[in-house]
């Protein structure tokens, strides 16, 4: 032992059976130099070393390499002479080498004259305490990014609807002065450029609200393995040369289902990703595979889900983008060359409709993205929606002659422009600016052939109206103005409904729909 000195601490033998009874605490003592001069049966059964083994070894060898190259044994040791007491958590290593986080306490042993002897050293296992922790931290940081991330989705769903409104008017207003102006090639481009801006606004506001889960889906069966063939049909014309595009769907695949054109949107969306993804050229895989999952796995519960995947082989992510890749708006693309909302949209598609995005992706190794749908056997109800909507309108309006359509929205220039579409499509229009007016309107007994009201409106909602409404009058027909998903149970959700922003053809088409026979 160091300068041949050994600590001998002489204790009575109450003390002895107490510290060799303690088999869950390591108590042992270090001479002033750091050397193990004593050990209990709790420090073999921590640590792994019998006494033999390890008393005249220096105390650092529990220590991890780098803990030691750091200096934290000799900075313990010091603490504790100058503090009278050293306390610490962290990483010590056992004799075969694992790892468990200790906590450790080194406490300074003076005689009577205060001259030191030595330390008197204390290690705790806590790993299960410390994993413990971890776990409740990691729930709460997810907790925190669930509130985070639902706080976005209200404020963008709002947002998002209020620009619906905007939109509704300026696409209706454009569509409608098109029509009226004589052709002219200085004025109809400058018309036909604003019509366009209006309508990639549209598509801006419908991936917001993808994002939001508020957006209205069209849900119903889809053959996944026609959709993709179809649209990777059309990708191929946007790929330059270097990119190669491969198709692998499995036949006899489950329909899942979804919104048709929204699922044909994400998938043009990852392949514009992949293609975005290797700048150099490369392979883009594209597969369909069945798949059951049998116990709870994320997000998903039990049953036949169809796993589609984007594969490609590009430049990959590191493991903070991947973490960050569907968060909204964040993006790896140059100024003005994306939304960061691709991912987002996507992933609130799969989720609207009962699946779970999964992303795997490594740095040189290339990225694949997998939309865990349900399969059909999931969600077979879904395909009542058309039918229940079709059965409600029993007295449905002839849309070949004039009509009498009560018109709602809160919103003055939503109302105006849908008022001003539908009279030029020889209409007549009775405005109503809130659900109490218009309840007023069928309280009056004044001939009504069909209502169109938005939804989200003060005091009284839209599906709150139709519900007032089919109490007074049950078969007239009702329709819903709304770009969200989110109504509340009941009529509203059965009724036909009008994706704003709305055209003036959309509004010839779905008085078309009412009048065709259920």
């Amino acid at each position: 032992m160091a300068d041949g000195q050994t600590l001998r601490l002489e204790t009575d033998d109450h003390y002895r059976l107490l510290i060799n009874a303690l088999t869950d605490h390591a108590i042992y003592m270090v001479d002033p130099l750091g050397y193990v001069a004593s050990w209990n049966p709790g420090a073999e059964r921590v640590k792994g070393y019998s006494a033999h083994e390890i008393i005249g070894q220096h105390f650092s060898t529990f220590y991890t390499p780098e803990d030691r190259a750091a200096g934290e044994p000799q900075r313990g040791l010091q603490a504790a002479r100058r503090d009278g007491r050293f306390e610490k958590e962290g990483w010590r290593v056992r004799k075969n080498g694992e790892r468990f986080w200790a906590n450790v306490v080194i406490d300074a042993i003076h005689d009577d004259q205060g001259m030191l002897l030595g330390f008197a050293k204390i290690t705790r296992d806590i790993s299960d305490k410390h994993a413990a922790q971890i776990q409740l931290s990691q729930a709460r940081e997810e907790l925190f990014q669930a509130q985070k991330m639902e706080a976005i989705g209200q404020l963008t769903g709002g947002i998002a609807h209020d620009f619906n409104n905007l939109l509704t008017a300026i696409l209706g207003s454009l569509q409608m002065l098109q029509k009226r102006l004589p052709p002219d090639p200085q004025t109809t481009p400058l018309v036909t450029n604003a019509i366009r801006g209006a309508e990639r606004g549209a598509a801006l506001t419908q991936r917001l609200l993808a994002f939001a889960r508020r957006q209205e889906l069209d849900v119903r069966p889809v053959d996944v393995r026609d959709l993709v063939e179809g649209m990777v049909e059309l990708a191929r014309r946007s790929l330059p040369p270097n990119v190669m595009i491969d198709i692998d769907c499995d036949a006899g695949l489950p329909a899942v289902m979804t919104d048709v054109n929204q699922l044909e949107t994400a998938l043009l969306n990852l392949i514009v990703n992949a293609r975005d993804a290797m700048p150099g050229g490369g392979l883009i895989r594209v597969t369909a595979r069945a798949q059951e999952i049998t116990r709870c796995a994320g997000k998903l519960t039990p049953g036949l889900y169809v796993a589609l995947c984007v594969i490609d082989d590009g430049e990959g992510m590191d493991a903070e983008t991947l973490a960050r890749a569907s968060t909204p708006f964040f993006t790896t693309k140059g100024v003005g060359k994306g939304t960061g909302l691709g991912l987002s949209m996507v992933q609130g598609l799969t989720e609207q409709s009962g699946g779970e995005l999964r992303l795997t992706s490594l740095p040189g190794a290339g990225t694949t993205v997998t939309l865990m749908m349900p399969g059909l056997e999931r969600a077979a109800e879904a395909t009542m929606r058309t039918e229940d909507a079709r059965t409600m309108m029993q007295d449905t309006p002839d849309a070949g002659r004039a009509l009498t359509v009560l018109a709602v929205d809160d919103d003055a220039l939503v109302l105006m422009n849908t008022g001003m579409m539908l009279e030029d499509l020889g209409h007549t229009v009775i405005e109503a600016y809130n659900g109490a007016d218009a309840l007023a309107v069928v309280e009056s007994g004044r001939e009504i052939d069909v209502v169109i009201t938005d939804h989200s409106m003060p005091r009284m909602t839209g599906a709150e109206l139709a519900g007032r409404i089919r109490q007074l009058r049950p078969h007239l027909p009702i329709v819903l103005a709304t770009g969200y998903a989110e109504l509340p149970s009941g009529e509203g959700t059965h009724l036909p409904r009008l994706p704003k922003p709305f055209t003036q053809q959309q509004l010839r088409e779905l008085l078309a729909n009412l009048a065709a026979p259920g």
